[in-house]
């Protein structure tokens, strides 16, 4: 496979387009739409973009295609491939030769990455409009700030990208942010409040899932370690931990009022590498293998020459956990709009997601199989042509589906090419029971629900 370079967007570079050599737009050219994080829900969009021959520049702040699907590159779905490929991205790979995975198979993360979004990136078709090791730092309307109403939707959007230490501007017609949450995961403080207590610890803090088979496993090894989350993650990690023995000892915490409700429908779940999840982990904890700690609602974290002391609230008294050598967070994440100040967004206060998406996905009431397909009417901001897809468009909510951000994008592209009617329809069709993730080959657990974590 081809090595992907790094394109400087200060340079001339030939035969790409003008938008990505650093030069202005001139009058009459027709500006593209900026996709912003090369994840699987972004390069659909450029698959579709290029499938109806539109202009389109994705922006990737890593290195390669994937770069957050790496972290937990370990971890195999719960979803088969059939459920992991966007349609027409599909076909664009098929026409180059490429030959598609046997979909009834579970990938791995790493897989996903290697054997389809760097095909699918390195299609001709998309390959020259990428950027790599590039950050949006800001989006904005052209010369006019948050406030000003004047000629604003029709005004194109100004993005500042930061590339090597230089900074440049371009303007575009629409954005696509799908930069996921993956980077911004929230803290253990039960109030879901960052100390300064937790950030100094940082260094004995792991917030994901990780690799106890690779790079991570000696981190590990002859100490005390507090997994904090109840969901398949945390699951994940601790069925992982599980595998090096007695050399570690494991605490499971979580704010659920029983251990029991974190086992999910276990033999009874229709996904039945899930459903193996909730059964070992119960096996575990009623072994005494894995010692549960619930509810408990963690307040403040100490360092001491035994170790990190965990100090919080269980059933209204005051409760601590010492001699903790590492902890691992499985807390979930959150979106991140920082560089989204000066564009108008309608999103929810409670979930952060796309606020027409709220009633849909809010976890109380629905699980990953329960979520509507939706597109690009429930997704508008008032920003016209700005959307926000995949992970990041459902907040802190942990519902996503891969396969629901490639319908986002489907609809989004319909409509910003003309094609209405297009727009308007779902064309996607997911199993009763939900598309989750999980790490079973033999031996090994689960991890979250939602395979673009």
């Amino acid at each position: 496979m081809k090595q992907i370079e790094l394109i400087n967007i200060s340079d001339c570079c030939g035969t790409k387009p003008q938008y990505l050599q650093g030069k202005p737009s001139q009058t009459g050219k027709k500006l593209p739409t900026a996709i912003i994080g090369a994840g699987p829900v972004g390069l659909a969009a450029a698959a579709h973009l290029a499938n109806r021959e539109e202009p389109f520049i994705l922006i990737e702040a890593g290195a390669r295609v994937g770069t957050n699907i790496l972290q937990w590159g370990h971890v195999r779905l719960f979803s088969p491939w059939q459920y992991n490929l966007d349609k027409i991205a599909k076909q664009l790979l098929e026409k180059s030769g490429w030959v598609a995975p046997d979909s009834e198979q579970l990938p791995l993360g790493k897989e996903i990455v290697e054997d389809y979004l760097e095909p699918l990136a390195n299609l001709p078709e998309i390959y020259p409009n990428i950027l790599f090791n590039t950050t949006v730092t800001a989006v904005s309307k052209k010369g006019l700030d948050k406030m000003k109403n004047s000629n604003r939707k029709d005004a194109p959007f100004v993005l500042y990208l930061e590339q090597q230490g230089e900074t440049r501007r371009m303007e575009v017609k629409a954005v696509i942010d799908a930069t996921g949450t993956w980077s911004h995961p929230s803290p253990v403080n039960a109030d879901n409040s960052w100390t300064k207590a937790e950030k100094e610890l940082n260094k004995h803090i792991y917030y994901g899932i990780p690799d106890l088979t690779g790079a991570e496993r000696e981190r590990y090894m002859g100490k005390r370690v507090a997994v904090v989350g109840s969901g398949h993650s945390a699951i994940n990690t601790i069925l992982e931990l599980s595998q090096l023995g007695q050399q570690v000892e494991i605490y499971w915490i979580m704010r659920k009022e029983n251990v029991e409700d974190a086992y999910g429908g276990q033999e009874k779940d229709a996904l039945q590498a899930r459903g193996e999840l909730g059964t070992r982990i119960h096996h575990l904890v009623d072994t005494g293998k894995v010692k549960a700690i619930t509810p408990f609602h963690i307040h403040e974290l100490k360092h001491s020459d035994s170790g990190i002391e965990i100090i919080g609230e269980q059933n209204g008294e005051g409760f601590s956990l010492t001699g903790v050598g590492e902890i691992i967070a499985n807390t979930g994440s959150r979106p991140d709009f920082s560089f989204l100040r000066e564009i108008r967004l309608s999103v929810d206060s409670a979930t952060e997601s796309v606020a027409a998406l709220s009633p849909l996905i809010d976890p109380n009431l629905h699980s990953c199989g329960t979520v509507r397909p939706h597109g690009e009417e429930t997704l508008r901001q008032p920003e016209r042509n700005f959307y926000i897809v995949g992970m990041k468009s459902y907040g802190r909510a942990p519902t996503f589906l891969m396969a629901t951000g490639y319908e986002q994008v489907r609809s989004i592209v319909a409509y910003l090419t003309g094609d209405f009617e297009s727009a308007q329809k779902v064309e996607l069709e997911l199993p009763g029971t939900g598309v989750c993730s999980t790490n079973l080959t033999s031996q090994n657990g689960g991890a979250c629900c939602g395979s673009s974590c």
